[in-house]
């Protein structure tokens, strides 16, 4: 498997319905997220970072350099682009907020 076709499938994957735990969650676009980075915040694959725990201002930061293009991603870069400002400051706020996986 190509990983252009990974990475599209991955994209077709974002977008799909969420589950009722991400719905309920009252963050805007979680669910989103939560497809590759886990409801708590590790990611669902290796090539995923885990962002439970993660500093909201680093979030935030690398969230609009996403939108704007100015880190390239081909998937970030598209799930990215449609977030409002305060829609990025709640995911981040929401993933700073969960306790880091790990020893």
């Amino acid at each position: 498997m190509s990983f252009r076709f990974t990475a599209m499938a991955t994209i077709v994957m974002a977008f799909l319905p969420v589950s009722a735990f991400a719905q309920s969650a009252d963050v805007p676009k979680l669910g989103t997220c939560i497809t590759c980075h886990g409801r708590d915040g590790v990611g669902t694959s290796p090539v995923f970072p885990n962002l439970a725990g993660q500093k909201s201002l680093y979030m935030v930061q690398q969230l609009e350099q996403f939108r704007s293009g100015a880190r390239k991603s081909e998937v970030m870069n598209v799930v990215a682009k449609p977030l409002t400002d305060a829609e990025i400051e709640a995911l981040a706020n929401y993933y700073e907020g969960l306790k880091p996986s790990g020893p």
